[in-house]
């Protein structure tokens, strides 16, 4: 006889009283382990360049992880950089944004591969958000996927040097040497 796993919902995750970080993906509760350092040197200069340009630019904001997007009663997410355009501001309630953001990074680790490139690629399409970057620390590589008709498709990809841009980011690029390299 298969046991079956409790299914979560966002007032439950809520709840949780220890020092980890999950998400709730479909109803599934998953622990993330604390980035290592090339996550991080990484989370901090893609997100430093975003940030300065959004400030600039005054488009609206963006957040780095850990900040929680609940995307709807069973899934609540944390991405490594969040843009929030000026329209959607109003969605963040109780410090949380309630709803879809605009633009979303994820740097991917081995042991995130899979939850990633596939099942928040389909859950982040489904939500309704406009872009989505994943990296590829390993790779030295970025995809810059938007929303076209509901479904996602290419718009941006370089490895090892060149250039990213972004749709939603009206002028945002980004030279993958200043990302990568030490």
């Amino acid at each position: 006889m298969k046991v079956k796993e409790k299914l979560w919902i966002y007032r439950e995750y809520l709840e949780l009283n220890d020092d980890k970080r999950y998400e709730v993906i479909k109803g599934r509760l998953c622990e993330m382990p604390a980035p290592h350092f090339e996550h991080q040197r990484i989370l901090n200069k893609l997100n430093f360049a975003m940030y300065s340009f959004v400030l600039k630019k005054g488009f609206g904001e963006i957040l780095p992880s850990p900040f929680d997007v609940i995307l709807s009663e069973d899934i609540v997410v944390q991405l490594d950089i969040v843009f929030i355009s000026k329209e959607n501001l109003k969605n963040i309630k109780e410090g949380r944004l309630f709803g879809s953001p605009d633009l979303v990074v994820e740097i991917v680790s081995p042991t995130s591969y899979y939850r990633d490139r596939y099942e928040k690629f389909e859950i982040y399409e489904k939500a309704g958000i406009k872009e989505y970057w994943i990296v590829y620390p390993g790779e030295k590589a970025v995809e810059v996927w938007v929303l076209n008709e509901g479904k996602y498709e290419l718009y941006s990809i370089a490895s090892s040097e060149g250039k990213v841009k972004s749709k939603v980011l009206k002028g945002f690029e980004v030279d993958l040497k200043e990302v990568f390299e030490v």
